[in-house]
């Protein structure tokens, strides 16, 4: 075996991660406020049927979307009071278990990855403390011309960090940002132990093409250790 956490060829390589349900706990939170808030908007139930496969877009495209699904109408105000109140909760949203001692533990460099906007991945990394993995590499939606599950915010990252995309691995737990990181040609772990569903967050990630799946963030560090041995190895370094 290789001792990666001595190898300079490290630097060739990268993780990239995705912050909402990644590092903090939050779709649960964004969930449980977008189906509240279109329910009582439409008066009907059934609404988290068509939210839940639908996390991990931009707010505004989400409930848009659950409109035209749903045969409903939402105007510009309403999706941005809605995405108002997601991210005021969210900042505040606790970080994944274990997921501190886990980016410890694994030796790669580290970038966000984010569908959500500067501001708010920033306040989240200063809050929890996680900054200290990730510094200033940090990506968001509002940096490219199209959010998730486009591929731009992944090769961005990997363009101003000069890795090849086939360089770097990347952390989803949702559908939407699994194809935005497959279609950017990356390797893809995908978390599902966040899930209210966990089984069926797996099924789904599975079927967009994720290269594994996971249920608890101590699996991570061996998964990651695992392919930067194949890269290693494949690479010649």
């Amino acid at each position: 075996m290789i001792d990666i956490a001595s190898s300079d060829a490290l630097e060739n390589y990268l993780m990239i991660c995705d912050c909402d349900g990644v590092l903090v706990d939050s779709d649960a939170i964004a969930e449980s406020i977008i189906v509240e808030r279109l329910e009582a908007l439409w008066q009907q139930t059934g609404v988290q049927r068509v939210v839940r496969p639908l996390l991990g877009l931009r707010t505004e495209a989400l409930v848009a979307r659950t409109a035209a699904a749903l045969g409903r109408t939402i105007d510009e105000a309403q999706a941005a009071s809605i995405d108002a109140e997601v991210v005021r909760a969210a900042v505040q949203a606790p970080m994944t278990a274990e997921i501190d001692e886990v980016l410890a533990a694994i030796s790669l460099r580290k970038a966000v990855a984010s569908n959500s906007f500067a501001d708010y991945v920033r306040r989240v990394l200063d809050r929890t403390g996680l900054v200290k993995f990730f510094g200033e590499r940090v990506f968001t939606a509002d940096m490219v011309s199209n959010p998730k599950p486009a591929p731009d915010v992944y090769l961005a990252a990997a363009r101003r960090l000069r890795v090849a995309p086939e360089r770097c691995v990347v952390v989803e737990d949702s559908v939407t940002g699994a194809k935005a990181a497959v279609a950017a040609g990356m390797t893809v772990l995908g978390f599902a132990g966040g899930a209210h569903a966990p089984d069926e967050r797996a099924k789904n990630l599975r079927n967009v093409g994720v290269n594994a799946v996971f249920y608890s963030m101590r699996e991570l560090p061996l998964l990651v250790q695992s392919w930067t041995q194949d890269q290693l190895a494949r690479d010649g370094e």
